[in-house]
């Protein structure tokens, strides 16, 4: 049965020559929650994607689309969408895939979790905690992922299993708190970058399990360059909590303010 919120959400959806999965994903979304919007984040697709976006909008007020005139990578893409619904006031900031990866009939739990614990600030919808799993998914994939994650967690001290997850639901006030003009994270690694923020700014992030599905239209974005690139921001993240330096002097300081 279609779930329906108690709060204004939105679905933030980058996109990059996603027109074969754009209708399906789009509609599996709004058969499965009856109040969510998407929004659609284009960088100016050759497929065409952001001109068929364009007329779905044309017939639903539930979809909107935004345009970026180039391909600069999946970080700059979220962060022009959490502007927008920052901008429009939505209550519940969402994440998700286009390529078909996350389930349409997943989304409800997340929402439904914000909905029903106000304490919550930030739902991961995870492959790495009981329920959780992945299907037709490669091996050198998973291997990636999974030591991703818990690099990430040693380096950062983030209590979550699955710190690269892309599936994900914000409370817009934890958003307002991140300082989210200073993130220059640009691929998968972006979405780490978002989970230590949300942990530093002292918000109670859960996970709830999700299937992950290996696509099975269009081409996977990731690459070498990727993964060199989370390594790289890790380490020195890492580094920075270990010597008490950048972001986390700045958390420390804000903490010891809200104490006072």
């Amino acid at each position: 049965m279609p779930y329906t919120s108690t709060h204004r959400v939105i679905v933030i959806m980058p996109t990059y020559n996603e027109r074969e999965n754009l209708q399906p994903t789009i509609e599996g979304i709004m058969n499965n929650c009856t109040n969510v919007e998407v929004l659609v984040v284009d960088d100016s697709s050759p497929d065409g994607t952001g001109k068929l976006a364009e007329q779905m909008a044309a017939k639903n007020p539930r979809l909107h689309v935004i345009h970026r005139k180039t391909k600069n990578g999946l970080g700059p893409a979220y962060l022009a969408g959490f502007q927008w619904a920052l901008l429009h006031q939505y209550d519940v900031v969402c994440e998700m895939d286009m390529d078909g990866s996350h389930r349409p009939q997943d989304l409800p739990q997340l929402i439904r979790t914000i909905d029903q614990r106000p304490d919550v600030d930030l739902v991961i919808g995870s492959r790495r905690v009981r329920g959780g799993s992945t299907e037709n998914w490669p091996v050198y994939r998973d291997l990636i992922s999974r030591c991703g994650s818990w690099y990430s967690r040693l380096c950062l001290g983030v209590p979550v299993h699955d710190m690269t997850a892309g599936f994900r639901a914000y409370r817009a006030s934890i958003m307002q708190r991140l300082h989210l003009d200073t993130v220059r994270a640009n691929g998968y690694v972006f979405q780490v970058d978002m989970t230590r923020r949300v942990h530093q700014a002292g918000g109670t992030i859960v996970e709830v399990p999700i299937v992950f599905v290996e696509r099975t239209r269009g081409k996977s974005k990731m690459s070498k360059a990727i993964v060199v690139e989370a390594m790289c921001a890790v380490t020195h993240w890492g580094l920075q909590r270990l010597f008490h330096t950048g972001d986390y002097k700045r958390a420390r300081k804000t903490s010891a303010a809200q104490r006072k």
